[in-house]
């Protein structure tokens, strides 16, 4: 199940997607959440899917990679299901049953609250996929760079959000490697009910603290070594720059938004 979480993880190919602007790339990623949030249909859910597939096709990634990082999430997505099925109010009765009544309002809701879901979980985990934690960490710098006229700390948040997102997937594979430890000597994190299954994964909790409190003082020390004294008068490498595919995509995605805008006028 480890394997399948896809945020924060980066996927090294060349691609347009990966070619684009990182800045643009975070914005577009809260414009398609904004998006995400517009339709109320499922044929805005399918125009947003038909995005998502090109995207990932452009990208170069796999879709089945982005279907399996929503695995984690599913007992997430069965509680919002059951909780927007049950306790909607509605007027057309699909289903009364003793204290049970299912309206078919709760079952659009609940539909539909799911699949927003999904999208914002694969929405952002394209964001990641398609650009490293450097580049993610300078987008987010320079782009919250007018707070700083305000005292704002944008670099130390910039900087907190990259190291955050790039031990997510160091911090999983540590997990996997102390759970098979434990279950070759004999522990068991599959078997038994919820309770006893969550009472299983406590003794992971104490060698990955250690673990994760261990990486942090080794990045510490790295970092002072190198003179590392927040972002007063660092230089960049690569400077960033925006290109004409940049704004090729720009158009793409506000054609998305006018194609839901449109459809959420004309077909409710």
């Amino acid at each position: 199940m480890l394997t399948n979480i896809t945020m924060g993880q980066y996927y090294p190919v060349d691609s347009p997607i990966h070619r684009l602007d990182p800045r643009v790339k975070l914005v577009l990623t809260i414009a398609f959440i904004v998006a995400v949030f517009l339709v109320h249909t499922l044929l805005g859910y399918a125009l947003i899917l038909g995005f998502v597939y090109l995207v990932s096709r452009l990208a170069k990634i796999p879709f089945k990679m982005l279907i399996k990082g929503i695995k984690p999430l599913r007992m997430i997505l069965i509680l919002t299901f059951l909780l927007n099925l049950f306790f909607t109010a509605g007027e057309t009765v699909l289903v009364e049953f003793w204290i049970i009544r299912i309206t078919r309002e709760a079952l659009r809701q609940a539909v539909f609250y799911s699949l927003r879901l999904i999208f914002l979980v694969i929405g952002t985990s394209v964001l990641t996929l398609t650009t490293s934690p450097v580049a993610l960490s300078d987008a987010i710098e320079l782009l919250l760079g007018p707070l700083k006229k305000i005292h704002f700390p944008a670099h130390e948040l910039a900087m907190m959000m990259t190291i955050a997102l790039r031990f997510i997937p160091t911090l999983l594979d540590e997990t996997d490697k102390i759970m098979k430890a434990q279950m070759a000597r004999g522990a068991d994190f599959e078997s038994g009910n919820l309770i006893s299954r969550a009472k299983s994964m406590v003794p992971l909790l104490v060698p990955l603290f250690v673990s994760a409190f261990r990486r942090a003082g080794d990045l510490a020390m790295a970092m002072e070594s190198r003179c590392y004294h927040g972002g007063e008068g660092r230089t960049r490498f690569r400077v960033l720059k925006v290109t004409k595919n940049d704004y090729l995509a720009c158009a793409a995605m506000a054609g998305l938004i006018a194609l839901i805008i449109l459809e959420g006028i004309f077909l409710t």
